[in-house]
């Protein structure tokens, strides 16, 4: 277990060898928490909202929802065999 100290503005150094365990590095983001007596901190990524991947986002769970989906798949073969029949049919509906 290694110690750190609070430094005078409430700073506290990650030993390194937690750092290197959870691969962060400087100016990565951390959340702390307090867990009854313990502050926890974990790593974070914050990701950019984009407005276009919304979009797509609430079509797919439409979608989902609607039951224009396939699968699920237990393997490679079910999800190609699967893919193709719905083209062999969408391609029959087209033709009409």
């Amino acid at each position: 277990m290694a110690l750190t100290k609070v430094g005078p503005k409430y700073q506290v150094t990650i030993p390194k060898a937690a750092r290197d365990a959870l691969g962060i590095k400087a100016g990565d983001l951390v959340e702390a928490k307090v867990q009854g007596h313990v502050v926890l901190l974990r790593p974070k990524v914050v990701v950019d909202k984009d407005p276009e991947l919304e979009k797509q986002l609430e079509a797919s769970e439409a979608a989902v929802k609607e039951g224009r989906v396939l699968g699920p798949f237990k393997t490679a073969g079910a999800t190609m065999k699967a893919v193709k029949a719905y083209a062999r049919r969408a391609n029959r509906t087209v033709r009409r």
